[in-house]
């Protein structure tokens, strides 16, 4: 690592915070500084190419250097370059927004609520179903229930959510009254000779006895993401949302449909929902709504949620939530943009017809040594790596095996995250087939790279 103070590196250190980073050891090492980008690669200050198999974080859905998405940028900026939403003011790119989520939704969609990523969604959700309970005279029915290793963001209320303990320990989380139910992961947390339908049977019955313990009054809604993202990318088991969907029925209980990763074609449907055929009450959007150009978020409320809503508002005088930048006019633009791109270039026709190539790309790397199950639906994946294949044991997460390959993917020329041992594939949704297997080729050197070590490291030992 450079110690010239005037070094781009040297400044990064003494001057930010990274998110999701072990703050000691950054100093020791710095950061990654990427300058540029453009289709499915991106360059850092020294001039070296990567693919960005992540899409950034699982967002840059059209890829880097996309100019129309810069133009309308630009032509909104001249235009109206900020208005609010507050106080009865609004602009037409927000209007013409919310009206095409609204046409996109896979479920009735009565309103539209704008936020600036998918922590604030969700954190909303939280908010707009207390404040839809306290209007239907139900004070009580308040709990939320999420799931061991979900990711729904770090707000102090979407990080109770968040089912992962780095998200919790030391900042006092989660909050009375959220709760966490199993994780669907039929690979690490099956009985033995359990099928996937067995599972899925066990894990709704849990589902239901949790609600009864808690009392289903006191009950007021689930959330989960189609497929867990920083969690893993665990993919449901057969059944699963059927049988979920069910016992929420049953108990008048809310379905939350966290679709920040999944939306806007990542598994091969506009919605991840009607990937695994559920109908959700209300939703979550962010990320790939703009590709991430610029930030914007939404959540999509039911017409008996937006009724409460306004009893509520004639009662108090006001609805008392809202955003700076809720419904941002250039991004608004830029999401809209977005949008058509993907219905001009048919993006989702495009994933479908590439995801096969993925998928068995991904699949091929489970008789490797060193992988203990590969998973993934469109295109989103992930590889876990195992100390023992029969038995599943992992490795010991102090011996930094999957961020181990991370880095060697890296020195070979592509980004991927590790989530714990298991490496986290997420390419932007313009990706080739040839990209595809650009993309496995230099994760297959990694991969080799690692296997070499822990047989050498003798890492496999308990």
């Amino acid at each position: 690592m450079t110690t010239n103070p005037n070094s781009l590196v040297q400044r990064d250190i003494e001057t930010l915070v990274h998110p999701y980073t072990n703050l000691a050891l950054h100093r020791e090492k710095g950061p990654l500084i990427i300058e540029r980008g453009e289709g499915i690669y991106v360059w850092d200050k020294d001039g070296k190419q990567y693919i960005e198999g992540l899409a950034g974080l699982w967002c840059t859905a059209l890829g880097f250097g996309e100019k129309a998405l810069v133009d309308a940028a630009k032509e909104q900026l001249d235009k109206l370059p900020y208005y609010h939403l507050f106080g009865d003011k609004s602009q037409v790119p927000a209007i013409q927004l919310g009206e095409r989520l609204k046409a996109m939704a896979p479920m009735p969609v009565s309103k539209v609520f704008f936020v600036n990523s998918g922590s604030e969604a969700n954190d909303s959700q939280i908010k707009l179903i207390w404040y839809y309970n306290n209007a239907l005279g139900r004070p009580e029915k308040k709990k939320i229930i999420s799931r061991i290793k979900a990711y729904h963001g770090v707000t102090i209320a979407a990080g109770s959510l968040t089912g992962l303990p780095f998200a919790h320990q030391d900042f006092d989380l989660p909050l009375p009254g959220i709760l966490h139910t199993d994780c669907p992961h039929h690979y690490r947390f099956a009985e033995p000779g359990e099928t996937e339908e067995e599972f899925a049977t066990r894990l709704a019955q849990n589902l239901e006895e949790l609600i009864i313990r808690e009392g289903p009054d006191t009950v007021a809604a689930f959330i989960a993401e189609p497929v867990m993202g920083a969690g893993g990318v665990i993919v449901p088991p057969r059944t699963y949302f059927e049988k979920i969907h069910a016992v929420l029925k049953k108990y008048d209980i809310l379905f939350i449909d966290d679709e920040v990763i999944c939306g806007f074609g990542r598994t091969g449907n506009t919605f991840g929902c009607q990937t695994f055929d559920f109908t959700p009450d209300t939703m979550s959007v962010a990320k790939s709504l703009s590709s991430s150009y610029l930030p914007v978020g939404a959540v999509l409320i039911p017409d008996y949620i937006y009724e409460a809503m306004l009893d509520e508002s004639r009662k108090l005088g006001t609805f008392g939530h809202g955003f700076t930048y809720s419904g941002h006019p250039t991004c608004a633009a830029v999401a809209l943009k977005n949008l058509d791109l993907m219905e001009e270039r048919q993006i989702f026709e495009h994933v479908r017809n590439v995801m096969p190539r993925f998928q068995e790309r991904l699949s091929g790397f489970g008789d490797h040594p060193l992988v203990g199950e590969t998973r993934g639906i469109g295109l989103i994946g992930g590889c876990e790596l195992a100390a023992d294949k029969e038995t599943k044991r992992s490795f010991d997460i102090k011996k930094g095996v999957g961020a181990y390959c991370a880095g060697r993917a890296q020195e070979h020329g592509l980004i991927l995250r590790s989530l714990g041992d298991t490496l986290a594939f997420c390419p932007p949704l313009i990706i080739t087939e040839n990209e595809i297997d650009e993309l496995f080729d230099r994760f297959s050197r990694a991969l080799d790279e690692t296997e070499a070590r822990v047989e050498k490291l003798q890492l496999r030992m308990p």
